[in-house]
């Protein structure tokens, strides 16, 4: 049988404890990819977007398998290249949140997850266009954007961090107001943030669209209201007990497509990387369009 190319593409700076993930990966690599099965390379991303170009060197160079090694951005950079391809996608979680991941059942363990690429069991999934960009596993506008990039920012990972951002800035964050368009209706949201979710959750097991499925050709449209501070922190359980569409501060809408419109052009959060656009944002599912690994 004639042996597969598979790139692994390794985002150095992903999550937490650094150098030690990176020494370890490059171990586990190295003892478990099934050499029988797979002539493989790795290669390590210098910059934000480094993934993206590096992606399309390996589609141009005929490779087979192109695993992204890191968080969901990274996973974002590397499959925008394999939407509507053969190339298959393989995911190695070395982020922070791992939001991916952890809907497809992907475990966080190396030595697994490369057993998991050796059988290389696929699926199809739904991506998601937004404007001229797409996104894998969510999008976000408001509160959701302006945490993610403050997140970006900082130089401790983790979900420690994340979570004392929430908690430093919630109070002052004034929810701002979104048109919102689906299936020709128009309404008027006040809104603390807006999420677009083709999978269930945030990272960490923070689940914010239950019912959300990578395949069935639906993204779940989920408007938060600002709840008191007090009330705020029980909501926040929900999450973690697959329970925040059971709180009156949430709306869930499914739909194939949606058009958001904002106050003014500003970030929006996709898969965890900020990205600036326009204020009209247009976004709708692209089904079945992207290979992946999956236990």
């Amino acid at each position: 049988m004639k042996k597969k190319k598979i790139l692994f593409i390794i985002n150095p700076i992903s999550g937490t404890n650094r150098k030690r993930k990176k020494e370890k990966t490059l171990k586990y690599i190295n003892k478990y990819i099934d050499t029988d099965k797979y002539h493989y390379k790795y290669i390590f991303t210098k910059a934000k977007n480094h993934a993206k170009s590096l992606s399309i060197e390996a589609a141009e160079n005929g490779y087979d398998i192109i695993v992204a090694v890191g968080g969901d951005g990274t996973i974002n950079e590397v499959s925008k290249t394999l939407i509507n391809t053969d190339i298959i996608l393989g995911i190695i979680p070395l982020g922070s949140g791992n939001g991916l991941a952890r809907h497809l059942n992907i475990p966080l363990n190396l030595k697994k997850t490369i057993k998991i690429i050796n059988k290389c069991k696929t699926k199809k999934i739904d991506t998601v266009i937004v404007n001229n960009d797409a996104f894998i596993s969510i999008a976000g506008v408001g509160f959701d954007a302006y945490i993610a990039k403050k997140f970006e920012q900082n130089i401790h990972r983790g979900f420690k961090t994340y979570f004392n951002l929430i908690l430093k800035k919630y109070i002052n964050y004034e929810p701002k107001e979104y048109i919102i368009e689906i299936d020709g209706k128009r309404t008027v949201e006040k809104s603390l943030f807006i999420t677009v979710a083709n999978s269930n959750q945030f990272g960490y097991n923070a689940i914010i669209a239950p019912n959300a499925k990578l395949n069935d050709g639906l993204i779940d449209v989920c408007i938060t209201k600002k709840p008191p501070v007090i009330k705020a922190i029980f909501i926040s359980n929900l999450l973690f007990l697959r329970k925040i569409d059971k709180s009156k501060f949430i709306k869930i809408i499914q739909t194939k497509k949606i058009k958001i419109i904002r106050q003014q052009n500003n970030i929006i959060n996709l898969d965890g990387e900020q990205i600036l656009l326009s204020k009209e944002l247009n976004i709708k599912v692209n089904p079945l369009s992207l290979n992946v690994i999956v236990p």
